[in-house]
């Protein structure tokens, strides 16, 4: 695109987001009469007028609207552009905002971000987990780090990192004692413990021949700490399910046992979500591309 154009393309939005010539040309650093030009030698070339003016205000025409959500799309895209190449050369500083659930964050997360704040000195991270639910435009978060499927939210984009698959297990004492359910309709005659978060219990899902089986309870606790559950079930409290990568250490240790995997459901998407800006700051981008190259290869929990 030649130079002169993309002045008057730059003089056009301006024109139109500041309402006038004069503030146009005084956030340009141009004169009136060049932002006047612009305008003229745009509209030539099109041959259509594109801004209806007043001595007082100026107005779009139905042409004008049109061109303008492209020219804003094309400044935007070469701002874009810039910001890319800042990102490649400049040390990026402030502080990275980012929530993850309590488990997995301390667990996966803590370590990503520790690899990451050492390559990228200049940085600094305020961090918060909880398995409340976190509004991150509300509450000011960069990135959130959220599993399973996202409420729809225009405001948010997001991006799979991972899969999260859910394991039923118990204990080998509490099997000595109760037995143990061989499908998941028996499990209603069984202690069972729930995750009970600020989004509700969740519910056990199974897949078996005739769909989708949801098991609701009735349950013996609800607890709200995947911890407290896991550490529930090898003291014999009951049969929990929890994601893989909480459960598999005590299950290589012999303290816990994984039951009914042959009606497993698919795996969950873990994802990191970010507030839809058209630009990225250059630390969310870094951390994306960096916790995604780290785990593209494999993933942490599935190293033993």
């Amino acid at each position: 695109m030649e130079i002169n154009r993309i002045g008057d393309i730059s003089a056009f939005v301006a024109s139109v987001k500041y309402g006038s010539y004069t503030q146009a040309a005084k956030h340009l650093q141009l004169s009136r009469s060049a932002i006047g030009k612009s305008i003229v030698r745009l509209e030539e070339r099109l041959g259509v007028r594109l801004l209806n003016r007043t001595t007082r205000s100026l107005s779009l025409t139905e042409e004008g609207k049109i061109l303008f959500d492209y020219c804003r799309q094309i400044l935007d895209d070469l701002s874009e552009v810039d910001n890319v190449m800042a990102t490649r050369r400049v040390q990026p500083t402030g502080t990275l905002k980012i929530t993850a659930p309590h488990s997995f964050g301390h667990q996966y997360i803590l370590p990503v971000l520790d690899a990451f704040l050492k390559k990228w000195t200049g940085l600094k991270a305020d961090i918060s987990f909880t398995d409340r639910f976190v509004d991150v435009i509300e509450e000011g978060f960069d990135i959130g780090i959220r599993i399973g499927e996202p409420k729809d939210d225009s405001r948010i984009l997001t991006r799979t990192i991972a899969w999260q698959k859910m394991q039923t297990c118990v204990s080998p004492q509490y099997i000595q004692l109760h037995g143990c359910p061989k499908t998941p309709e028996e499990l209603v005659n069984f202690d069972t413990i729930f995750f009970n978060g600020s989004a509700g219990q969740r519910n056990w899902r199974y897949k078996t021949e005739t769909g989708i089986y949801v098991f609701e309870g009735p349950e013996k606790m609800k607890i709200d700490s995947s911890d407290a559950i896991l550490a529930s079930a090898i003291s014999s409290f009951g049969i929990i399910q929890l994601p893989t990568y909480l459960t598999q250490e005590a299950i290589q240790n012999q303290l816990l046992i994984p039951i009914l995997s042959e009606f497993s459901v698919e795996p969950e998407p873990i994802r990191i979500i970010f507030p839809s800006k058209k630009h990225l700051s250059p630390r969310v981008r870094l951390f994306i591309d960096f916790i995604v190259e780290l785990w593209s290869e494999k993933l942490p929990w599935d190293e033993a």
